[in-house]
């Protein structure tokens, strides 16, 4: 299960330090693709990932398959991290989130998302929590 904040730094050949906590939960290869939802990567293991996509194929819609599964595996990669624990992010990815230098990985259960830092603090500073709140009260949680 992926959980916490970790911030890190792009450097200068674009890797990534990935924490030692999600490369665990993450195994030896794993995804890295564009959120269909946010400016933001996410990080699924590879197993995590072939569930998602099962998902989406069980669907009735498949121009909304194709059209989903293009935009998620056009700039998609399997990554390894080297000795050090980094990835390399391939700039398409790092200008589909907009991230620069700083970014934030989050966990988020079952997958990690790679946010800019500053991205990601104007996320949590819109976030309305009393309309979060209500919403899940409404679906009885």
């Amino acid at each position: 299960m992926f959980g916490g904040e970790y911030q890190h730094g792009l450097d200068a050949k674009n890797r990534l330090f990935i924490p030692a906590k999600f490369r665990e939960e993450l195994g030896e290869s794993f995804v890295i693709a564009r959120s269909i939802r946010e400016h933001c990567l996410v990080i699924y293991s590879s197993e995590e990932w072939e569930r998602y996509v099962q998902l989406l194929l069980a669907k009735e819609n498949r121009a909304l398959q194709e059209r989903v599964l293009r935009f998620l595996h056009a700039s998609m990669v399997q990554a390894t991290p080297d000795a050090h624990g980094r990835v390399l992010l391939p700039k398409q990815l790092i200008d589909d989130a907009q991230l620069k230098k700083e970014v934030v990985i989050v966990g988020c259960y079952n997958h990690a998302e790679i946010w800019d830092a500053s991205g990601y603090e104007a996320y949590k500073a819109a976030e309305d929590i009393p309309a979060m709140i209500a919403e899940l009260e409404s679906l009885g949680l």
